[in-house]
């Protein structure tokens, strides 16, 4: 098959389309909204490539192929920060960074001292929490990036060949149990705060992590609301991701907001990705919140299916 059309210039698109060409196929890639920016999910991603942590509420299948995310985005031109995560809470909330460590692994407690040692800018303030040494993140945007500078998108045209159908929420109209989950973000600049690796403060209500982008940069994220809608950032938001990083270091309070974006995840009803083959499509959908996770695993197993004709895991006749 050397005739393929990619429907869909975002992360899932991108990398489909990147493997296809690692194994000699220049696929056409189709999206009216051109190269990725604000309009796309992708756009709004932390970048965090944690699957140890994901797996307090994901699938094991979702830690397994995740694991060599990191070195395949390297691979593929994308600046990977290989410095952990950082995972605590506050001392009311001892009983929800407990329950983390029940239901993950890959993990040493920390103490105080140790917190200190690894950033130093929390100090000692917060007397436990969990290193997962061997996670990452990258910058969502500069991964993008490097992916499409090696790919022609049109924003227009008649698809031809084998279409790969990654359109992400916007399938819905062939994908009837695809749902939006909303999230949203924040970037701060806060020179004041020095922080090297993803910190995940721990919280009943409202979890929250920060992602350092480099120069003071900071990107906050939260929430997961059940919904497709794609409206603006709302005050409870803004005002929850702030107060939570003010928890953790009062500097933040003098931050500067740089950005405020919110955008809907697509998802199946088990939170796992898809590949759905009908006649001459193949629909690839579903990240969640895993789409930098778990689309180098995803973008494989459909060029697997497209070169060789095997059958992918995620293949959706085999889960009803």
């Amino acid at each position: 098959m050397s005739d393929v059309t990619i429907l869909g210039a975002g992360v899932l698109g991108l990398a489909i389309a990147t493997e296809l060409r690692d194994r000699g196929i220049t696929p056409r890639i189709i999206d009216p909204n051109g190269a990725p920016g604000p309009h796309g999910c992708s756009w709004w991603a932390g970048g965090m490539l944690a699957p140890h942590c994901e797996s307090e509420s994901a699938e094991p299948a979702v830690v397994r192929l995740g694991a060599d995310a990191a070195e395949w985005w390297q691979a593929h031109g994308a600046q990977v920060t290989h410095r952990g995560t950082l995972v605590l809470a506050m001392s009311r909330d001892r009983a929800e960074l407990d329950r983390f460590a029940r239901m993950t692994d890959a993990h040493r407690t920390v103490s105080a001292d140790d917190i200190a040692a690894l950033e130093p800018e929390l100090g000692t303030r917060i007397s436990r929490g969990l290193f997962y040494e061997t996670e990452g993140h990258l910058n969502p945007r500069q991964a993008l990036a490097a992916l499409r500078d090696g790919l022609h998108i049109e924003t227009q045209g008649q698809p031809s060949g084998l279409i790969v159908d990654a359109r992400g929420l916007s399938a819905r109209d062939a994908l009837p149990d695809l749902r939006g989950v909303r999230g949203e973000m924040m970037v701060i600049r806060c020179p004041e705060v020095q922080l090297t690796r993803t910190i995940r403060l721990l919280h009943p209500r409202i979890p929250l992590y920060i992602v350092p982008r480099g120069d003071g940069i900071y990107m906050l994220g939260a929430t997961m609301l059940e919904t497709g809608a794609k409206s603006r950032v709302t005050a409870r938001a803004a005002v929850e991701l702030l107060s939570a990083a003010y928890a953790l270091h009062s500097a933040f309070a003098e931050a500067e907001i740089l950005e405020l974006g919110a955008d809907a995840r697509p998802a199946f009803p088990d939170n796992l990705p898809r590949l759905r083959r009908r006649g001459n499509t193949l629909y690839a959908n579903g990240l969640y919140r895993h789409g930098y996770l778990l689309a180098p695993a995803v973008a494989r197993m459909a060029a697997d299916h497209i070169t060789l004709g095997t059958r992918p895991e995620f293949m959706d006749e085999d889960h009803p």
